[in-house]
């Protein structure tokens, strides 16, 4: 079983301002570096047949994230390994293929797991559909967004 999610961070973080702040201007026009690195930070947690991969505790940008699960889906859904990692930290997410298992691995911990292939796929998918829908909701002039626009192209099968 795998569980990925993310959280808005409490009206007082100083991470809810990456909310905000993207409310101003023309939030249709947020070039891509800004939505990835300025934007959106959100907690997020993956745990994997029990095993904590990402702490809830891990504050991250969350269209960065979305992105590059998108191209995770691509590799897997392809036969190959994949794997990603965070700007602010050297952590890299590992995810190598075990037959018709995924195995899942951080490099800042020793713990792995496995998940079978399609539910890790239809997991990832349905966290880029969370994303989207959550960002569209908070700012809806999001929806014109090429970068966004990918996020949702990405989450269908």
């Amino acid at each position: 079983m795998i569980h990925l999610s993310f959280s808005l961070p409490e009206s007082a973080s100083p991470w809810r301002r990456t909310w905000d702040g993207a409310k101003q201007g023309d939030p249709a026009g947020i070039a891509e570096i800004d939505l990835r690195y300025k934007y959106f930070g959100v907690n997020v947690e993956m745990i994997v047949e029990g095993v904590e991969i990402i702490s809830k505790r891990r504050f991250v940008t969350l269209v960065d994230l979305a992105l590059s699960l998108s191209g995770v889906i691509e590799r897997i859904s392809r036969g190959e390994d994949a794997a990603f990692g965070f700007t602010e930290s050297d952590e890299v997410i590992r995810l190598r293929q075990a037959g018709e298992s995924i195995s899942v691995s951080s490099s800042k911990k020793q713990e792995q797991a496995s998940v079978a292939r399609d539910e890790i796929l239809a997991e990832l998918s349905e966290f880029l559909r969370s994303a989207h829908s959550r960002l569209i909701e908070e700012v809806p002039e999001l929806r014109e967004n090429p970068v966004i626009r990918m996020i949702d192209a990405s989450s269908q099968p």
